[in-house]
């Protein structure tokens, strides 16, 4: 099973506000720990909402606002993809992740839909991925 651990973001990370070198220094850790036991599929972070935008469709009408946006409880500051066996698995790693940041911290864990594929699906995706990692 797939897991989204979504990192909420707060004041300081949407003022832009960098984590501290020791914050960076525990969560280089913890993705490690995650590295080694074979459940990090993917990790980062993302940028202040300032930084973004919000398409809205309504009909055929495409409506884009740009950030930030206020409603700092409901964005999202970073993520981490993993694969484990379980829900409980899932929730025991972030668990583990208590302490990294010096202040409350919220995260959301969402399983994530994996649908069944045919050799030509998977086929493709892996050409996908293999332009993707070339193009950067």
């Amino acid at each position: 099973m797939q897991f989204m651990i979504i990192l909420k973001a707060t004041k300081d990370s949407e003022a832009g506000v960098p984590p501290s070198g020791d914050t960076i220094a525990k969560m280089i850790k913890f993705n490690e720990e995650m590295v080694k036991a074979g459940v990090l599929i993917d990790a980062g972070g993302l940028y202040p909402s300032s930084h973004g935008a919000r398409v809205r469709f309504k009909g055929n009408k495409a409506t884009v606002t740009d950030g930030p946006f206020t409603e700092t409880k409901e964005l999202v500051a970073g993520y981490w993809l993993i694969k484990t066996k379980s829900k409980e698995e899932a929730i025991e790693w972030v668990k583990r992740v208590h302490g990294v940041w010096p202040e409350d911290t919220e995260l959301e864990i969402r399983r994530a839909v994996e649908f069944e594929t045919s050799p030509e699906i998977e086929e493709q995706a892996a050409k996908n991925r293999t332009q993707t990692a070339a193009a950067r």
